[in-house]
């Protein structure tokens, strides 16, 4: 069971401002509905469309979709301009997909800022809502109401590290969310995933994990593999780029040892490798500077 169902309360599609026109159900051309730009939900399975829109011609539409109408539209009745949709996406989807010309709706009058909220909390009671789009879900309601994670975390009756780690999921860009969804990956799998900073081993990794079908464990030994060998290289890089540097240092020491030399004084130098140092010792006589 989704934990967002069960916490968050039941949408009430006609809570607001109504009046006798819009508490009933009215028959509203598709072509007049618009989506709702506070729509959280991206992914759209394409069988189960086709599901719905089986059980729709088969049954109707059973549940009235919601949506709303510009504060200037005037009595319903006269309007002939377009509706913004809060609640039925999916419903409309499958009944543009039968090519129904109007569909049953419910008419509320709400502002920008209201619609924004029926819908995010609409799709947020769902269970069948994917991880992506409830991370988003909840991303949205963040920016609409400007709260922190620990104010979003007791709104839903949930921990903030649970909001932390829904959040965490929208790192992951398009196509990599599209080939996790549609590969029907866990959320564990995505998880374990995110362990890898850098995008293009994520993505490799991806695509491993998709090619041998690794389970959860597999999938976080995997990671963990890929990390440790991460690892285990950079000090080698490290101590490449050290010795490097080093060398440097050396001829730039050696050439002044021999300008010296040239100049009559007998510098010499003495170089030893003590493991975790290296000691550079240069000798210059004092009868050097007696005789200069």
């Amino acid at each position: 069971m989704n934990l967002l169902q069960n916490m968050l309360p039941k949408l009430n599609l006609s809570a607001g401002k109504t009046d006798d026109a819009t508490e009933r159900v009215h028959r509203i051309p598709v072509c007049r509905i618009l989506p709702n730009p506070a729509q959280p939900r991206k992914y759209f399975d394409s069988d189960e469309t086709l599901r719905l829109a089986d059980s729709i011609r088969r049954h109707g539409i059973l549940q009235p979709l919601c949506v709303r109408k510009p504060v200037s539209a005037g009595d319903l009745a006269d309007y002939r301009g377009v509706y913004e949709l809060i609640a039925g996406e999916r419903r409309l989807r499958a009944a543009k997909l039968l090519g129904m010309s109007e569909v049953p709706c419910i008419v509320v009058e709400a502002d920008s800022l209201r619609s924004a909220e029926l819908a995010i909390i609409e799709n947020l009671q769902r269970e069948d809502l994917n991880m992506f789009d409830e991370a988003a879900a909840i991303s949205a309601l963040i920016d609409l109401y400007g709260l922190t994670q620990e104010e979003v975390a007791a709104k839903l009756s949930a921990s903030q590290s649970y909001v932390a780690n829904k959040l965490r999921l929208l790192r992951f860009d398009d196509f990599e969310r599209q080939v996790i969804i549609e590969k029907r990956l866990t959320e564990r799998h995505a998880r374990a995933l995110l362990r890898l900073g850098d995008p293009q081993t994520r993505r490799s990794a991806l695509e491993a994990i998709v090619t041998r079908g690794m389970n959860v464990a597999e999938t976080e030994a995997y990671v963990s593999r890929l990390l440790e060998n991460d690892r285990s290289e950079k000090p080698e890089k490290k101590k490449t780029a050290l010795v490097r540097d080093i060398r440097i240092f050396y001829n730039t020491l050696d050439r002044a040892v021999d300008i010296m030399k040239r100049a009559g004084i007998r510098a010499e130098t003495q170089k030893k490798d003590l493991g975790d140092r290296f000691e550079i010792t240069v000798r210059i006589p004092k009868a050097a500077e007696e005789n200069g």
